[in-house]
């Protein structure tokens, strides 16, 4: 079975709440008025990303994690105000005023598979694809998706990763409903993409293994054990890379690491902020910089708000 390696990465962000820097324009400019600001964050990545790929576009497949819809707050206020009856939503009067009141783009920031869907259209990729709701492991999903295709001979080239937006107000109220900021989650906007292609040199970076695991109704260790048994790694990792999304899971996280693997360094990416649909993609990233140009293994551990943990191992120069 034909390895598959890293070919090529890009990431925007992350962004904390009022850091976002001002947008640069995408090929066609014109599309961003039906952008989502996660789908423009997607987009400008995957840009960044192909001239380091030589793949036809029309082959090449896509696998992203997404977040939740993230449209503009504005068109959704007038959409809600002219759907109010007696100081309720009614649907009726959503059909009758409230779509009118809105502009018709509008639908194009809502549907979560936009954010993956604008970019694709823009830089014309045409191969097998998927958007993967996601707010943590969803994203280890569609890179396990994305290993697949190259595995199985679907496609010599996919791009996987994920882009979300974390300080939309929307996102905000469900992260507090939930109750991760009072837990001490810094909310943030990003992209990361990864390419995988076949590997052609022992310099390349690998992804040995992901798999995600459910990590509900039991302690989180053996969750993150049944998330390494099913990706089917093997050998000792010399570095470790943790993507937790607050405090509770860091400190899950630095032990089971400091449990599992007690004499490697652990590098915790959670002060840079969290994602959602992108963290995991980010950590990977942080794994590729983590290997350095050194034979080595780095294993990546997510843990995101979902609870659901997942695991990617990559690995460079090592049997």
């Amino acid at each position: 079975m034909t390895p598959v390696a890293i070919v090529a990465s890009a990431a925007l962000g992350p962004y904390a709440a009022g850091a976002s820097p001002v947008e640069t324009p995408l090929a066609t400019p014109r599309a961003r008025k039906m952008m989502s600001r996660s789908a423009y964050l997607a987009a400008r990545c995957l840009a960044d990303l192909l001239p380091a790929i030589s793949a036809d576009r029309t082959a090449i497949a896509y696998y992203l994690g997404v977040g939740g819809s993230a449209g503009s707050l504005d068109d959704v206020t007038r959409l809600l105000d002219a759907s109010i009856a007696g100081e309720v939503f009614s649907l009726p009067a959503f059909g009758d005023r409230g779509l009118a009141a809105c502009n018709p783009l509008l639908a194009f920031q809502l549907m979560n598979n936009f954010t993956m869907c604008h970019g694709a259209i823009l830089e014309g990729l045409g191969g097998p694809n998927g958007a993967i709701f996601s707010r943590g492991a969803g994203t280890i999903a569609a890179l396990a998706e994305a290993v697949h295709a190259v595995r199985a001979g679907d496609a010599s080239c996919a791009i996987t990763g994920g882009a979300d937006v974390a300080t939309h107000p929307v996102t905000l109220a469900e992260l507090a409903r939930d109750g991760h900021l009072a837990r001490g989650m810094v909310p943030a906007d990003g992209a990361a993409l990864i390419a995988l292609g076949p590997s052609t040199s022992n310099d390349d970076v690998i992804v040995e293994g992901c798999a995600h695991a459910s990590g509900r109704g039991r302690p989180i260790a053996d969750a993150i054990d049944d998330a390494l048994a099913r990706s089917r790694a093997s050998g000792t990792p010399n570095k470790v890379v943790l993507a937790p999304w607050g405090p509770p899971a860091t400190d899950a996280l630095v032990s089971f690491a400091a449990t599992r693997f007690p004499n490697v360094r652990a590098i915790d990416t959670s002060a840079r902020g969290e994602t959602l649909a992108a963290s995991a993609a980010f950590a990977v990233v942080a794994g590729i910089d983590a290997l350095g140009g050194a034979p080595g293994r780095a294993v990546v551990i997510t843990l995101g708000v979902d609870g659901d943990p997942g695991v990617v191992v990559l690995s460079r120069g090592v049997a």
